[in-house]
């Protein structure tokens, strides 16, 4: 390979990303109910999984509270454990 080669290391494109932000402490929501299907369905992939903190931008407790409510969903049948094509 010759040396004089166009490419550039180490260094990425700067790209404009929307700041995450946690929807529960901007809209003041403390309780989050298990019953409410719709809205949990908005922090799960099409496959049933729970999506992570670092997609859905929310802070570590409230991840935590979504998870235990998804889960208890499961359990009561109101949302399914695996799924082909959820959404």
């Amino acid at each position: 390979m010759s040396k004089d080669s166009n490419f550039i290391f180490n260094q990425t494109p700067q790209v404009l990303q929307k700041k995450k932000y946690c929807r529960f402490k901007k809209h003041g929501i403390k309780y989050i109910d298990f019953k409410d299907g719709e809205f949990l369905l908005k922090f799960i992939n099409e496959q049933g999984k729970i999506l992570p903190r670092r997609i859905t931008g929310t802070s570590l407790k409230y991840q935590r509270k979504i998870s235990i409510a998804i889960k208890r969903a499961r359990h009561i049948a109101l949302l399914p454990f695996v799924a082909d094509g959820l959404k």
